[in-house]
C-alpha cells in the first residue's frame, strides 16, 4: 500500500493540520492502491499563506528566470516520465500504453509550447508608436488556485502550473483526490526543479473542504478549475464576494457532423476518438450527427468498430480501453444506457453490465446507440463514459441547429470534403474549438469553451495570458 499523507506547502513536505485519511481506489480491482490525506481549512490556510509571501518576489523575478525554470521542470519530468505513467495508470485507470504516451505526453506537450510562446512573449512593452509616453504591463494576478480533475490528470496540472509559473503567479494545487498521486510526483518534480519556497505548493482535499476554502479565500485572486459544470457553477458563487478572477473549463457535449462527402476514414475515427480514455474527455465527439444518404452504413460501420474496441486491465500493456474512474461513475453512466434504451435509442453496440468475462471492477461496455433524436437524455447530458450516440441529419442547416441546441459549448467536429463548407460551419457552431477532417489544433492553439462549457482559455500564449493583469502606464519616459 503506498502512503503518501503529506502536502508540499512553502518548500516542505509537512504533515497535515488538519487532515484525514482517504483510500485511493484502483478501478481495475476495486481495492485500495493507496492512502492520502484529504485536509482543511488550516491547511488550505497555511499553503495560501506560503503562496502570497512568496509572490512580491517571485512577481519581481525576470520572465527569464521564470522559463528557466520551467525549462529545468520540463527535463526532470521527461526524466520521470515512467513513474508519472504509473501514478496515473494505478489510480485513474488509463491503461498503461497509453499513460506513457498521451497522458504523460499532454504534459510534456504543453510545457514546452509554454516555453516557446513565453519567450516571444512582451510582458513589458510600449502601446504602440504614436504614444511613446505609455506603456502597457503584463503582471500575475496573484495567488492562484489550481483544481484540476481525475480524467486527464497531467495535461490540467500542466496548463494551470506552467502558465501560472511563467506568469509570475504564486499557487496551490488541489488534484483530484480520485487520482493525487501523479500530482505528488509532480510537486517532488517542482521541488527538485528549485523553485523558490511557496511558488508552489499542494494540499490534496475533497471540494467541500480544500476545494471551498480557496475558491471563498480572500487571500486567493484566482482560481483556475477543471471540472464538471455543477461544481463550476458553485465555485462561481464561492468566488463571487471577493471577486476573484474564475477560468473554468467544464463540461462537454460535442457534436461531430458527417457529411455524405466525408473522407472514408470519418467513422472509425469519430469512433474510436469517443473510446479514447475510455470516453473521460470533456471534448470527447459523443453525439455523431450523420447526414441520411450515408447514415445506414455509417451506423453499420459504428457498430463494426466498437465492437472491435477491447477492454482490460490499466496494468496490461495494449492498445484497449480501461475501467471509469470509481464506482459512481460506472453507477452514472450504467444509469444513462438503461435511459437510452427506455427512452426509445436502438442499441447497435455494447450496452448495461460489464464486459463479458468481467465480474469486478469499473468496466463498461463500448456501447453505440442509433436513431438518437435531440430531446433524449443521452443527446443532452454528458456521459464521460464510451457511449456514443449517432443522431441524422438531412441538410448543412438542421445540422447546425442540432449541434448548436445544447447547453455545452467546447469542441464539435466536422467531416466533410467540401473545404467552403467546412469554413462556413466553423464559423457558425458555437463551441471554443471545432475540428475539422481529423486535423488536431495546432501546438499552442488554446484549449477552452463557451455557454456551459466554461470561460477562459488554456495552452500556449492564450494559457500565460488568462494569468496576467493588463497594466496600462502613461507618462513613461523611454529607457
Amino acid at each position: 500500500m503506498i502512503e503518501k499523507r503529506n502536502f508540499f506547502i512553502n518548500g516542505q513536505w509537512v504533515a497535515p493540520l488538519a487532515g484525514r485519511d482517504y483510500e485511493v481506489i484502483n478501478p481495475s480491482t476495486e481495492e485500495p492502491c493507496a492512502v492520502i490525506s484529504l485536509g482543511g481549512e488550516a491547511d488550505a490556510d497555511a499553503a495560501v499563506a506560503a503562496a502570497k509571501a512568496a509572490l512580491p518576489g517571485w512577481m519581481a523575478t525576470p520572465p527569464a528566470e521564470r522559463i528557466a525554470l520551467v525549462e529545468k521542470l520540463l527535463e526532470l519530468y521527461v526524466a520521470k516520465g515512467e513513474e508519472l505513467a504509473q501514478a496515473m495508470s494505478i489510480a485513474m485507470g488509463a491503461p498503461i500504453d497509453l499513460a506513457r504516451t498521451q497522458q504523460v505526453g499532454a504534459g510534456s506537450f504543453h510545457l514546452k509550447n509554454f516555453i516557446t510562446a513565453a519567450k516571444e512573449f512582451q510582458f513589458d512593452r510600449p502601446l504602440n508608436d504614436r504614444a511613446p509616453n505609455d506603456r502597457i504591463i503584463y503582471e500575475a494576478v496573484g495567488v492562484a488556485a489550481l483544481i484540476t480533475p481525475w480524467n486527464w490528470p497531467m495535461n490540467q496540472i500542466t496548463l494551470k502550473v506552467g502558465a501560472a509559473a511563467i506568469a509570475g503567479c504564486t499557487m496551490v494545487l488541489k488534484p483530484s483526490e480520485e487520482s493525487p498521486l501523479d500530482a505528488i510526483v509532480f510537486a517532488e518534480l517542482m521541488e527538485e526543479a528549485g523553485f523558490p519556497a511557496g511558488v508552489f505548493n499542494l494540499v490534496n482535499g475533497d471540494g467541500m473542504g480544500v476545494g471551498s476554502r480557496l475558491t471563498g479565500h480572500p487571500d486567493v485572486d484566482m482560481v483556475s478549475f477543471t471540472g464538471s459544470t455543477r461544481a463550476g457553477i458553485a465555485i462561481s458563487k464561492n468566488a463571487a464576494d471577493t471577486l476573484k478572477k474564475v477560468h473554468l473549463e467544464l463540461g462537454g457535449k460535442g457534436a461531430n457532423v458527417i457529411f455524405a462527402d466525408a473522407d472514408e476514414k470519418a467513422v472509425k475515427r469519430g469512433v474510436l476518438h469517443m473510446m479514447n480514455n475510455t470516453g473521460q474527455s470533456c471534448n470527447a465527439p459523443s453525439r455523431m450527427l450523420v447526414q441520411s444518404e450515408i447514415y445506414d452504413k455509417a451506423v453499420e460501420e459504428a457498430a463494426a468498430v466498437a465492437a472491435k474496441v477491447t477492454v482490460g486491465p490499466a496494468s496490461e500493456e495494449g492498445n484497449h480501453i480501461g475501467p471509469v474512474v470509481n464506482e459512481t461513475q460506472w453507477t452514472k453512466i450504467q444509469g444513462l444506457i438503461e435511459k437510452g434504451i427506455a427512452e426509445g435509442a436502438r442499441l447497435v453496440a455494447g450496452g448495461p453490465g460489464r464486459p463479458e468475462n468481467f465480474n469486478k471492477g469499473f468496466y463498461v461496455r463500448p456501447t453505440v446507440f442509433a436513431d438518437v433524436t435531440p430531446d433524449m437524455t443521452i443527446a443532452r447530458e454528458e456521459i464521460f463514459g464510451p457511449v456514443l450516440s449517432i443522431m441524422k441529419f438531412d441538410t448543412e442547416e438542421e445540422a447546425i441547429t442540432v449541434a448548436n441546441d445544447t447547453e455545452y459549448g467546447l469542441t464539435n467536429y466536422v467531416q466533410t470534403q467540401d473545404p467552403t463548407r467546412a469554413n462556413r460551419m466553423a464559423r457558425v457552431l458555437r463551441s471554443g474549438m471545432v475540428e475539422m477532417n481529423g486535423k488536431p489544433r495546432a501546438p499552442g492553439a488554446p484549449f477552452g469553451g463557451m455557454k456551459q462549457s466554461g470561460n477562459g482559455r488554456e495552452a500556449g500564449i492564450f494559457g500565460i495570458e488568462d494569468f496576467l493583469e493588463i497594466k496600462a502606464v502613461s507618462g513613461w519616459t523611454p529607457e
